[in-house]
């Protein structure tokens, strides 16, 4: 299985320097390229470029430049490109689909923060030092970093990235392991329901209170960039010390509230996995849950709307957004495969309404947020808890309709 590792990395005045300077020429090399290919196709001969005629390319535009280009890794440069075709494949791949495409952008040097290398010792090598106490890592045309490594690295390195958070750097690493240990059977299963009173309810009527990290920390985002919107937009080179000052401090809020979201999901992920040996979830579809309500144009004026729910909806967004449940279904699902464990994702529609005692299916079995009460049988439970049931058992059909 493949794992990866994140360390922080300690550069001098110097290596930091020559980090940012990768960046840039990295982010120069992929706008280039990008260029290109819209060149190309806006020819009268609508020339398509694909990687491959690109990647030839390098050798020449490194002689030509050895002071920026020919600086750093080939195989770095190769890496910048495929993820530039990357992008291109993902938007060929929507406009087929009939999704939104969304067609590949130019990368401004402050949105450029990640450098991949697609193989430990090819421009890149990990722990560089070993005989050193201090774990160190070197980059061609960088040297070697110190680096904080706060656990061991298990397994066969396979790629190493650069990236950029802020003012700090950070080393990412790829690695290719035997499957672990499965966690002992505990013969339990569960279901949970994830909501936003509750971060989720699980089928034992348990509850994980939802932290509200997003909100807590509003007042302080909220001040930070009333002072960030004193300053006129400008480029980063351009602005004055105050003003990138106040750009780090809403940055810095903003990571915060991001890594405490992550620490909240890898816990109580944790906890599900050395708990129960199967785990059913709601199959929830986050994006298309957070969409803003479609306007309604008013037919008998002109150029007006009629209203839309938007301004309540936009708080509900913004609710589901801070919950972050999205990425607590990935972490989960990455947990629950290191430990052997089982986790199935089901349908969402009337877990809520459905009565886990007689099976019948109304609007009016939920007359509040929290409660329910059945209209036939007059079961009564908190609504989350009869959601993550029902959950548990489509999740216990499916899995026995589709052994492995």
């Amino acid at each position: 299985m493949i794992r990866a590792y994140k360390f922080l990395m300690r550069p001098t005045v110097r290596q930091e320097q020559a980090l940012g300077e990768m960046l840039r020429d990295h982010c120069s090399l992929y706008n280039a390229a990008l260029q290109e290919r819209r060149d190309a196709y806006r020819h009268v001969s609508k020339t398509t470029v694909k990687y491959g005629m690109q990647s030839a390319q390098l050798k020449e535009i490194r002689a030509i430049d050895p002071e920026r280009q020919g600086r750093w890794s080939f195989s770095s440069q190769q890496a910048t490109l495929r993820r530039l075709d990357k992008a291109f494949a993902a938007f060929f791949r929507r406009v087929k689909s009939g999704d939104a495409p969304g067609y590949p952008r130019f990368r401004g040097v402050n949105w450029f923060d990640t450098v991949d290398f697609p193989k430990d010792g090819d421009g890149c090598r990990w722990n560089s030092t070993p005989h050193d106490p201090v774990t160190r890592v070197r980059f061609q045309g960088v040297g070697h970093i110190k680096v904080n490594q706060h656990r061991a690295v298990i397994g066969r390195v396979k790629t190493v990235s650069v990236k950029r958070e802020g003012r700090k750097w950070f080393v990412v690493l790829s690695t290719e392991q035997d499957q672990p240990e499965p966690l002992p059977a505990t013969g339990s299963v569960a279901g949970i329901d994830l909501g936003i009173a509750n971060f989720l309810a699980d089928s034992n009527g348990e509850f994980v209170p939802n932290p509200r990290l997003g909100r807590r920390a509003s007042e302080k985002l909220e001040a930070a960039q009333q002072a960030l919107s004193r300053f006129p937009r400008r480029k980063a080179k351009d602005r004055t010390a105050n003003h990138q000052r106040a750009v780090e401090k809403v940055a810095q809020l903003h990571g915060k509230v991001r890594r405490q979201r992550l620490d909240h999901a890898h816990k109580t992920a944790l906890d599900l996995v050395r708990a129960h040996d199967f785990i059913a979830h709601e199959d929830l579809k986050t994006r298309n849950m957070s969409k803003a309500p479609a306007p309604k144009p008013d037919t008998d004026q002109p150029g007006t709307f009629l209203p839309n729910g938007a301004a309540a909806k936009a708080g509900l967004n913004k609710s589901i957004n801070d919950a972050g449940w999205g990425v607590f279904l990935t972490i989960l699902h990455a947990k629950a495969e290191s430990a052997g464990r089982e986790v199935i994702a089901v349908d969402p529609r009337n877990t809520s309404r459905t009565c886990p005692e007689c099976g019948h299916t109304a609007k009016e079995n939920r007359p509040t947020q929290e409660k329910f009460h059945c209209v036939s049988c007059g079961h009564n439970a908190h609504a989350d808890t009869v959601g993550a049931l029902n959950v548990l058992r489509a999740g216990l059909v499916r899995r026995d309709a589709n052994p492995a």
